[in-house]
């Protein structure tokens, strides 16, 4: 007979995928290891249209560069003119959106998945994140599951944001709050 307890270690090892996403998720990333990963580093509509195979919508001349890693690219959109730097992490458990002439630099985290950690079986939570059109992640920056960046607003270097960033502004530190106006004519 299985207590409680252990019901709920079995339902938190479970995974919350389907077997059609696990797959999917596979050849993905048999996908990204090599074709994606092992492209000129110069073949931005090639990786857009390997994205774009796997659900992803990518708009009109984006800079995607060979080493950003995209977990879940159907839950990928990604606005015209917008870049993911070097070695991006796009953590697409739920939904990511980048606006229109935004670049995320390099080695910036975009996270959509946590975990209720108020439970004991911890279930993966997938909150959307959105980034606005015009805006900069600089590098290193995280954001985290949930947050809704304003359009025009600047993201520091190695700045954490757990919240919302209302539109043109610049927002520093860990946790990431604004400065100032970022002077980002609408």
């Amino acid at each position: 007979m299985s207590s409680p307890d252990h019901t709920r270690f079995e339902d938190r090892v479970k995974s919350p995928w389907s077997r059609k996403q696990q797959l999917l998720r596979l050849c993905w990333a048999t996908i990204q290891l090599t074709l994606f990963q092992y492209s000129f580093h110069n073949m931005y509509r090639w990786r857009a249209f390997l994205l774009r195979v796997f659900g992803a919508k990518i708009g009109g001349h984006t800079t995607i560069r060979r080493t950003a890693k995209v977990y879940i690219p159907w839950n990928l959109s990604m606005g015209d003119w917008s870049s993911l730097g070097d070695h991006t992490i796009v953590y697409s458990l739920g939904q990511i959106t980048i606006g229109d002439r935004t670049s995320v630099s390099q080695y910036a985290h975009l996270c959509a998945g946590t975990h209720d950690y108020r439970r004991k079986d911890m279930p993966l939570l997938c909150p959307p994140i959105t980034i606005g059109d015009d805006c900069w992640i600089a590098t290193d920056a995280f954001v985290g599951p949930g947050v809704t960046i304003g359009d025009r607003s600047v993201i520091g270097a190695r700045s954490s944001v757990y919240k919302d960033i209302p539109p043109g502004k610049v927002a520093v530190g860990n946790p990431a709050k604004p400065i100032k106006d970022s002077g980002v004519n609408a």
